[in-house]
C-alpha cells in the first residue's frame, strides 16, 4: 500500500509539474512571438532637430490644409503653447545654459581637487563631440542631476 501512495504523489508531482510548465512556457513563448524585434539603427538618440523638423512639417502641412501661410500657422502654434505652458514650469535652460553650468561644476572640481584639468578639458571636448547625449544641448541629463543644475547629489 506505502508503494502505490508513493506512486501516485510521483505521479500527482509530475502532472503538477508539467500544468505548471506549460502555464509558464506558454505564454512567455507567446509573448515572444508577438514582441516584434526593433531594427538596428545607428542612433537611438533622435538627430538634434529632429523634433523641430517635425513641427515645421506638422505646421506646413496644417497651413496647407486650411489654406492659409505657414508662417501665420507657425505663429499660431506658438501662441498657443505659450498659453498652455504651465506657470509654476520653468524654462528649459539652453544649449549655452548647460555648457556655462558644466564648465562651472568642472571648474569647481578642479578646484575641489577632484578633477585635474586635463581631465576637466576631456569631459568639455566629450560633451562637444557628443559622447554625451543629453549634456550638451540635448534634452535629458539635466533632468536627472547633471550640469543643469537640478538636485543630483
Amino acid at each position: 500500500m506505502s508503494r502505490t501512495i508513493r506512486r501516485k504523489h510521483l505521479l500527482a508531482g509530475l502532472a503538477t509539474a508539467g500544468v505548471l510548465g506549460v502555464g509558464i512556457a506558454a505564454p512567455t513563448i507567446a509573448f515572444a512571438a508577438d514582441t516584434p524585434t526593433p531594427a538596428p539603427s545607428a542612433s537611438s538618440a533622435p538627430a538634434p532637430g529632429a523634433k523641430a523638423d517635425r513641427q515645421g512639417e506638422f505646421a506646413e502641412a496644417l497651413a496647407k490644409e486650411l489654406g492659409v501661410p505657414t508662417d501665420k500657422v507657425t505663429a499660431a502654434l506658438e501662441k498657443v503653447r505659450e498659453q498652455h505652458r504651465p506657470a509654476d514650469r520653468p524654462q528649459r535652460p539652453t544649449g549655452e545654459d548647460r555648457k556655462a553650468a558644466l564648465k562651472e561644476r568642472l571648474d569647481q572640481a578642479v578646484k575641489d581637487g577632484k578633477l585635474t584639468q586635463e581631465q576637466a578639458d576631456a569631459i568639455t571636448k566629450a560633451v562637444e563631440a557628443g559622447v554625451f547625449p543629453g549634456a550638451g544641448g540635448h534634452r535629458g541629463w539635466g533632468q536627472h542631476g547633471g550640469p543643469a543644475g537640478t538636485p543630483g547629489k
